[in-house]
């Protein structure tokens, strides 16, 4: 149903919000892979360690894992849209600072996590807001679209950072970026509507008691398969283009014209169709086998990319590219399975933890691969090869959980 908008005095129908908060996300997270893209470079430029490094990249997904379960559940009681307003601006003035004071460690990791805090307002935001509007078929394909555009925005960061440092210094990415989310957050105040979100009778307790939440069985198999999904997510993007170069520079190849960054845009180009594809899979095919697949999946590309792909820069590409698009397909589903599972009244909260747990998966995942690194003597191929098994011990530990749960199908898949 079309709804005023207070601000701009302008109706917008459901499929006009969905299409604004996509481009809002895409505006406001184009600056998210900036430090990943441009992390080889920084490394010798600040003289950081592996695990300094990796900390860098990772307080951004600790700062969101942190301040979600404040932040989101706050959208069971109030406007949404001033919460995604707050992680926006959050947002705008962490890519600012970085671009303007960062000159070291410390720095650097402040402003990371500033930017952080603000994805914690935006990502599960965005996503209640949509899920207030629409149900069953439509909540998951919604869900699906929103997902897209945080991978359309996570393709793009790494040209975009690639390019604008290439051509202006390493600060015009961050600065970009920053002008980037205040234009989302203009977006968002003159075009989205605001107001409460929906009433339901069952509001007893308090707004930040999870304890019904950590019931859910349900809810909480997407939720901490989720997690998993997210370590390895964030491990293959905070470390892909470390880990390319290193097998460029091994094979002889080093300047190749298709560059670690644009391998990455095409990653995250894949991880798009696939978040979409996923989706619609798991409706057709059931929500638990499609993602039971994905898992297996993902369990094989992490073997070969740390056994065979450091042979070869070209057979590196074909299988990161091939482990990225697995990693996405199951990518919506796992999230339409948490807001499908949770109480209409506690869809925040729910989503708060779903977050939580998938962040502090992106966490960890960085830092995975940082510390085997360092303890294993630096870049060499049985360092990548141990760290990549990691990666696939973790997304095996969640195939074992995830079936032993067995949550439910949500109503629209076929197999329910």
């Amino acid at each position: 149903m079309d709804q005023p908008n207070p601000v701009a005095g302008v109706r917008v129908s459901g499929a006009g919000l969905v299409a604004i908060l996509c481009i809002a996300q895409v505006l406001t997270q184009i600056g998210a892979s900036v430090w990943p893209a441009l992390l080889p470079n920084m490394m010798q430029l600040w003289g950081l360690t592996f695990s300094e490094s990796a900390w860098i990249t990772a307080i951004f997904l600790a700062a969101y894992m942190v301040a979600v379960p404040v932040l989101v559940p706050l959208t069971d009681r109030f406007d949404p849209r001033a919460v995604y307003l707050l992680g926006v601006g959050l947002t705008c003035i962490g890519h600012l600072l970085f671009g303007l004071f960062a000159d070291g460690f410390w720095t650097a990791f402040f402003a990371r996590a500033l930017t952080g805090i603000g994805w914690a307002g935006t990502y599960m935001t965005g996503l209640k807001l949509l899920a207030d509007k629409v149900e069953g078929r439509l909540m998951s394909r919604a869900t699906a679209g929103h997902a897209a555009s945080i991978s359309i925005s996570g393709a793009l960061s790494f040209s975009f950072a690639d390019v604008l440092a290439s051509n202006l210094g390493w600060t015009a990415p961050f600065l970009v970026a920053s002008a980037s989310a205040a234009t989302a957050w203009l977006l968002v105040l003159c075009t989205v509507p605001g107001g409460a979100p929906p009433h339901h009778e069952s509001k007893n307790g308090s707004l930040f008691d999870f304890r019904p939440v950590l019931r859910n069985r349900s809810a909480m198999a997407y939720a901490l398969t989720y997690c998993v999904h997210t370590l390895e997510y964030h491990a293959i993007r905070g470390w892909g283009v470390a880990f390319l170069g290193f097998v460029a520079g091994s094979a002889g190849v080093a300047g190749s014209i298709v560059s670690p960054a644009t391998v990455l845009t095409v990653l995250g180009i894949l991880a798009t169709v696939a978040t979409v594809m996923g989706n619609e899979l798991s409706i057709r095919l059931g929500r638990r086998r499609l993602i039971a697949g994905a898992l297996i999946a993902c369990i094989a590309c992490a073997g070969l990319l740390g056994l065979a792909a450091p042979q070869s820069y070209w057979l590196a590409i074909a299988l990161i590219l091939v482990y990225g698009f697995m990693i996405s397909l199951d990518s919506s589903s796992l999230t339409a399975g948490t807001a499908g599972s949770a109480e209409p009244s506690r869809r925040g909260a729910t989503l708060a933890v779903h977050s939580s747990l998938g962040y502090f998966g992106g966490f960890m995942g960085p830092l995975i691969i940082g510390w085997t690194l360092d303890l294993s003597g630096g870049m060499s191929q049985g360092s990548w090869a141990l760290a990549f098994a990691i990666v696939g011990l973790c997304v095996l530990g969640s195939l074992i959980v995830f079936s032993i749960m067995k949550p439910r199908e949500l109503a629209g898949d076929r197999f329910q």
